[in-house]
């Protein structure tokens, strides 16, 4: 299998990055210079507001538009009062950790203070633990998206390239995505012979499997000149604001997607070349061989066909292979996707034709859901099925299928109604959101009103003017179809209401109009303009 990774950067405000299977596209990363990220970011925040009946803060963290933080995001160095000085906060995590454990150890069962991933299952409440003006560290785990403001932690996370630095974790481990026992085993004692400082955790990312100890120490000293650095800036800044940006979207998509597999990077931009060199020389001297310059007088985007396939993203419609397809309706509650037969056409049995389709849709499914990174609760409408075993084979296809996917997903069993209900972690705007806006001629409904729906709402009110008798003139300004319509179909409504109104009533249609455009000028005797009550 060949696999790729594309990075095109020829146009200064935007940056995309494509990785291709065999030719396929199969991820797609887009980022704007004029759409600022705040994902990964640590800041120095401030307690604006509390809201004990949701459970949460809102803070300032320097940006202009306040942050959500939730209890369930808040770690137990805030549970008394004081400040967040980082070696104060290691000390006392650690401290709470290792009483948790010796309740737990000498009860004999789990303490509803024991933790979990380092986290409480019991908390106090939001409101005995912050008050307004209190002083937090906080990262940003989820963008902003539409009215709301990022969503924060103060579990902070610094990835590295094959480990992460988790300052609240107080451990060492290695991901459970690591299924290999053995290699486990032998990557958690590398990590301990490394000796890392107390009072800070690391985990060993999926990345880092089969790593050598001294591959894993050298991202160790990169994390830890990052942290260093971090509690520098922490002590020498008051005021809410940014403590650590995140990396830029091609060091970040290298370090966090870069696999083995990958035959070669290709980047079309050359001060973007030397910069994904300087990073590889740094973390992954050993891989650097396979990044290459794309020089070319043909765009790299449209040497692979690439430009049509990411069109194709955003339609609503998607065709498979063998017929049939998905339909993807993302709303404000859900993602809906159906899967329709259309085309396809089997020569087994309607159960077997059906069996067959679905399994085709649930790995499309989960390719689009990566591609248009689509998020939060989706709800999958596969073709009747009345087999359990083709059922269960349908689920298995759509985890292993989503397995391969960076954000955490929860996959549900088939519903009574054939309906597979899940959940993707959504972190940033979907894919469309970045490109486009809302419809204005429709609000972002798609649909717009017909010529004749529009007709009759200006005869509606054409009628309320009628009963004013002020109104001398009315003029009505709207789009080209409903103008003719009213001027054809409703004209004899048009004129029974210049007689009964005492009034004359011109029609303008423009092209320029959209087709719910209604624009009523209405004036007396004199000239002046009249407001009608809608």
């Amino acid at each position: 299998m060949k696999k790729e990774m594309l990075i095109n950067v020829l146009q200064p405000e935007e940056c995309r990055i494509a990785v291709l299977e065999n030719n396929r596209l199969e991820e797609l990363y887009m980022e704007r210079k004029s759409v600022e990220a705040f994902a990964g970011n640590i800041y120095r925040g401030k307690i604006v507001n509390l809201e004990p009946s949701i459970q949460a803060a809102f803070v300032d963290f320097g940006v202009g538009r306040n942050g959500f933080l939730h209890i369930s995001d808040v770690e137990p160095q805030y549970f008394r009062q004081g400040g967040y000085d980082p070696a104060e906060v290691m000390r006392e995590s650690d401290e709470m950790a290792e009483v948790a454990a010796k309740r737990a150890r000498e009860s004999g069962r789990g303490s509803k203070h024991a933790f979990k991933g380092g986290r409480p299952r019991v908390k106090p409440p939001i409101q005995e633990i912050f008050r307004r003006g209190d002083e937090v560290l906080v990262q940003v785990i989820k963008e902003g998206i539409g009215t709301k403001g990022p969503t924060l932690s103060t579990y902070i996370s610094i990835p590295g390239r094959y480990l992460v630095l988790m300052p609240s974790l107080l451990r060492v481990g290695v991901s459970r995505k690591i299924e290999d026992e053995d290699d486990r085993k032998r990557l958690k004692r590398c990590l301990l012979a490394l000796n890392p400082p107390k009072g800070l955790g690391f985990i060993v990312r999926t990345a880092g499997a089969g790593r050598k100890e001294n591959e894993l120490e050298n991202d160790l000293e990169y994390l830890l000149r990052l942290w260093k650095a971090i509690v520098k800036r922490i002590k020498s800044t008051t005021e809410p604001g940014v403590i650590y940006e995140e990396s830029d979207l091609i060091i970040r998509t290298i370090r966090d997607i870069y696999s083995d597999d990958i035959d070669q990077i290709l980047v079309d931009e050359k001060e973007s070349y030397e910069k994904a060199r300087d990073f590889l020389k740094m973390c992954m001297p050993r891989v650097v061989e396979r990044l290459k310059f794309y020089d070319s007088d043909v765009p790299l985007f449209h040497k692979y066909k690439l430009e049509q396939e990411i069109v194709k993203i955003n339609t609503r419609q998607v065709q498979l292979r063998d017929g049939g397809s998905i339909v993807i309706d993302p709303t404000e509650a859900l993602v809906a996707i159906d899967v329709n037969s259309g085309n396809f056409r089997g020569n087994d049995s309607a159960e077997e034709n059906a069996f067959r389709l679905n399994m085709a849709a649930a790995k499309e499914i989960a390719r689009q859901l990566r591609l248009r990174d689509l998020g939060g609760v989706i709800v999958n409408d596969f073709i009747d099925m009345r087999k359990e075993s083709h059922r269960r084979k349908v689920e298995r296809t759509l985890r292993d299928a989503m397995a391969t996917d960076r954000a955490r997903t929860k996959i549900l069993r088939t519903s009574p109604f054939g309906l597979i209900e899940m959940t993707r972690q959504r972190i940033r705007p979907s894919l469309k959101r970045s490109i486009y806006n809302d419809c204005p001629c429709c609000e972002g409904r798609g649909l717009v009103k017909t010529a004749e729906s529009m007709s009759i709402e200006v005869i509606r009110t054409l009628a309320l003017a009628s009963k004013n008798t002020h109104i001398e003139r009315v003029t009505i300004r709207v789009n080209d179809q409903v103008a003719a319509h009213l001027n054809n179909r409703k004209r004899r409504d048009v004129m029974l209401l210049e007689d009964t109104g005492k009034m004359s009533v011109q029609i303008l249609g423009s092209e320029a109009l959209y087709p719910e455009h209604l624009e009523l000028d209405c004036r007396d005797k004199n000239g002046e303009r009249v407001e009608i009550d809608s």
